[in-house]
């Protein structure tokens, strides 16, 4: 049988009980048949093989064109063949990396164009690509691959095996931990945003903090992490963030939070463990958030927040209250309605009342003479 290339020009075959032991999950269906491609649910072809983690996309799998698919365990059955595993987009993620080259893979060595100052540590199987900038006093480990156009500051410190992609700014006094993936137009290190006003001016704070970045960190495009004005901001173990986002000076960040698109923190916010900020949420500066925190999207933050509480609306509120916010704003046209009802039905009876008292005034000076 011929090998299936797929998009990237990386060729792929194998059979589905081979990809099952890949990911320590069980075969229904034809163990033998072969897989020559990964697509998503909705646009896979034949000879692929795609996955269903969520069940509202449980629908795609009778219309899908894909030979079969990796389900969770609470799928016994479907009309084609499936690999049921725990958890079935990591177990796809694993089958993915067969496909896909490491972008880190096979590169070594130091290009001809970048500039490295003299007493720059490097480690081993270090990549320096080309118009890299390393400026005194700086420290690159083991195994960490630094991509074209990226300008590393005096006495920054990267770990091992670090994947900084192309056009990333890293200041001065950085510290970067292990397994740290920074995306392109990163800026790590700039400035707080601290002025004062003096007699009607705008004058500038001195930043002379760092920032500290600990292992497992991924950082996506066009991320701001600006410098302390003393002491750090801290990006904890393992937390993701996504592209766009704004990290103000001062920040403390924990463990494995996640940190969507377009999010804003203004300086001096200390984040629990395992928060997650949802796209376009803002948090005012100086505020705690707890450990477990779930920000909805495009909410405002202007307080503090206990651990494991779910926020949404602007301004935030618990989840629980904000849905009946909103499910009273959304009959605003209703109450109108019945406001404007009400007011003509009691300018009716005023008007009544006040009829009558004058047909009793009358009676009552006719009754008199």
């Amino acid at each position: 049988m011929p090998v299936k290339v797929n998009d990237i020009g990386h060729a792929f075959q194998k059979t589905l009980g081979e990809i099952a032991r890949l990911v320590d999950g069980e075969v229904v269906g034809d163990g033998g048949l072969v897989i020559t491609g990964l697509c998503g649910i909705r646009e896979a072809k034949e000879g692929d093989l795609t996955f269903v983690a969520n069940p509202k996309y449980l629908s795609f799998a009778s219309q899908t064109k894909a030979s079969a698919i990796i389900t969770p365990l609470d799928i016994s059955k479907l009309a084609k063949p499936i690999i049921r595993t725990e958890n079935p987009s990591l177990a796809f993620a694993k089958v993915v990396s067969l496909i896909f080259d490491d972008p880190a893979q096979n590169l070594k060595g130091i290009h001809p164009t970048a500039v490295i100052a003299k007493n720059v540590k490097l480690g081993k199987n270090v990549y320096i690509g080309p118009y890299v900038v390393v400026e005194s006093g700086a420290s690159i480990d083991d195994h960490t691959v630094i991509h074209s156009g990226t300008y590393i500051g005096r006495q920054t410190t990267i770990g091992k095996h670090c994947l900084i992609y192309p056009n990333i700014t890293i200041r001065e006094r950085i510290t970067i931990g292990n397994h740290v993936v920074i995306h392109c137009g990163a800026v790590i290190g700039s400035d707080g945003f601290g002025f004062t006003n003096v007699e009607g001016a705008y004058e500038k704070i001195p930043q002379v903090g760092t920032v500290v970045i600990e292992d497992d960190v991924e950082i996506g495009a066009n991320v701001t992490i600006d410098r302390a004005r003393f002491d750090k901001t801290f990006i904890g173990r393992g937390t993701k963030i996504d592209n766009l986002v704004q990290i103000g000076h001062n920040v403390i960040i924990g463990e494995n939070c996640i940190i969507v698109a377009q999010v804003g923190i203004s300086g001096s916010v200390t984040m629990g463990n395992n928060v997650v900020l949802a796209g376009q949420a803002g948090i005012v500066g100086h505020l705690t958030i707890g450990e477990g925190v779930v920000v909805a999207s495009q909410s405002a933050v202007t307080k503090s927040i206990p651990a494991f509480t779910k926020v949404w609306g602007s301004p935030a509120k618990p989840h629980d209250i904000a849905k009946r916010v909103n499910a009273s704003l959304q009959r605003l046209p209703h109450y109108v309605k019945t406001i404007q009802e009400l007011k003509e039905r009691i300018e009716l009876l005023e008007n009544r009342l006040n009829g009558l008292s004058q047909t009793e005034h009358s009676h009552k000076t006719s009754t008199a003479s």
